[in-house]
């Protein structure tokens, strides 16, 4: 996996992290904390950590791990968020989680999807797995929009799941299989209109 390319589509393209990214990636997190705040995970036992360079290298072994993919979102060039692919299990249930975030001056313009649907045909095509979930605070309507436009599935809510904006939080879980998208996610989205 540690040999990706960069994924595109139109003005929307996204590419593995890069620990000469730590500068620019801190910038764009910091500079747009109200609007992260009340959707990132946070550190039950302790304050949480902005050591963006010990975050990326943290990632990039979970990359060289077959564990994890992490991606930055542009726009026209220009760094707009991050998408990460966790917990990816082969084998029997081949599967993994995604998670992602984008700057509000780029919110509703069909990056956040297009992104999204780029990495889970990069998913079920190359990497090989079969199912993918994502995990939204119900709260969260634009990510909820984002998986209702890329037809992923509501299976149900995890009770305090995730420890977000210093409490656990219940997230709606969604998913999708490979099955269900043989066309491919961002040409049935595409197809759609949505």
């Amino acid at each position: 996996m540690s040999n990706l390319f960069a994924l595109s589509y139109g003005d929307v393209s996204l590419r593995v992290v890069r620990p000469r990214d730590a500068k620019n990636l801190e910038r764009l997190v910091l500079s747009n904390r109200e609007w992260l705040r009340p959707w990132e995970a946070t550190n039950p036992h302790g304050p949480t950590s902005f050591d963006f360079k010990a975050q990326i290298k943290a990632l990039l072994r979970q990359m060289e791990a077959n564990e994890g993919l992490p991606f930055l979102i542009f726009y026209k060039d220009e760094m707009v968020g991050q998408l990460n692919v966790a917990n990816i299990l082969h084998g029997s249930v081949s599967s993994c989680v995604i998670g992602y975030w984008v700057i509000p001056q780029v919110a509703g313009r069909g990056i956040t999807p297009t992104a999204v649907a780029l990495v889970m045909d990069y998913i079920y095509n190359f990497v090989g797995l079969h199912r993918v979930e994502i995990a939204i605070r119900p709260e969260n309507k634009a990510s909820i929009r984002v998986v209702e436009k890329l037809g992923l599935r509501l299976e149900g809510v995890k009770k305090n799941f995730i420890h977000i904006n210093n409490d656990w939080r219940d997230h709606n879980i969604y998913a999708l299989t490979s099955e269900e998208v043989s066309e491919g996610v961002l040409n049935r989205w595409l197809k759609s209109g949505k």
